[in-house]
């Protein structure tokens, strides 16, 4: 294991529930923030002469609630290591009936039902990003490419709704959030999406389907294990989209994500 070395990868992948580990060759970093201890030292490993970072986001055992997540150190680490393109894979229920267990989905747009997280690096000054758009376009496009290649089905498209957790919502809430038109229900895309723009990166959400919300289905509520058990089966077709859509993420930014901070002035240096 080494301590932070600098510039070594510009690719990052984070790895959500019972996504643990992206790639069996791997170098383990150790870095520190200003923002305190990342969920897990990073591994940085090769994907088509690339180098990618992988960082667990619950820790590798699971350790951390959505809640307790330190979403800032997670983001100001990767940043540090010279990442710029963040591909991220989760968990979330459906609010959709064709959306079932297994679907995967790339989400378009972010609602933030979360209270209490630090969800700004901007602690001073007037700092405002631009957010209306909250994932990459060119990082979509990526996944919807690398679907093709792998023969895996992907809805593109979607409102991911955030919610505090760790609980599963009630009946009601899920109904009400079905009503609005939202697709999905995630605990850990918010701060997450808003603190990789604060930091001029490029940010892709990969949703995999583990359960229909409660409010979907009259009889059925959302269980621990069984969505633990959705997502292990589709564990490895996960990972393989993930790769391949690793490979196929532009060397060079031309999106909006890559000029997110032009004309801002920042309180502090990015690393």
């Amino acid at each position: 294991m080494t301590t932070a070395p600098g510039r070594v990868a510009d690719i990052a992948v984070i790895g959500g529930s019972g996504f643990y580990q992206l790639l069996e060759a791997t170098e383990e970093i150790a870095v520190t923030t200003p923002y305190g201890e990342p969920s897990e030292t990073v591994s940085v490993g090769t994907v088509a002469g690339r180098a990618v970072a992988f960082l667990p986001r619950h820790g590798r055992g699971h350790s951390l609630p959505p809640h307790r997540i330190n979403y800032r150190a997670n983001l100001w680490a990767l940043r540090s290591l010279g990442v710029r393109q963040v591909l991220a894979p989760c968990a979330v229920g459906s609010l959709r009936r064709d959306l079932g267990p297994g679907s995967i989905v790339v989400p378009d747009q972010l609602v933030d039902r979360t209270s209490g997280r630090v969800q700004t690096f901007y602690e001073e000054g007037a700092v405002h990003v631009s957010f209306a758009d909250p994932y990459c376009a060119d990082g979509r496009a990526a996944v919807a490419k690398a679907a093709a290649t792998t023969g895996d089905a992907v809805t593109d498209g979607g409102t991911m709704v955030v919610i505090e957790g760790p609980r599963f919502s009630t009946r009601a809430e899920s109904q009400w959030y079905a009503s609005a038109g939202w697709s999905l229900v995630n605990m850990t895309g918010h701060p997450e999406a808003v603190l990789a723009r604060e930091l001029g990166l490029c940010y892709t959400s990969v949703a995999l389907v583990t359960d229909l919300d409660a409010g979907i289905d009259s009889t059925e509520s959302v269980a621990q294990d069984e969505v633990f058990k959705v997502f292990a089966r589709h564990t490895e077709r996960l990972r393989g989209l993930v790769l391949e859509a690793v490979a196929g993420l532009p060397v060079q930014r031309r999106c909006a994500c890559a000029g997110a901070l032009d004309g801002v002035t920042l309180p502090f240096a990015l690393p």
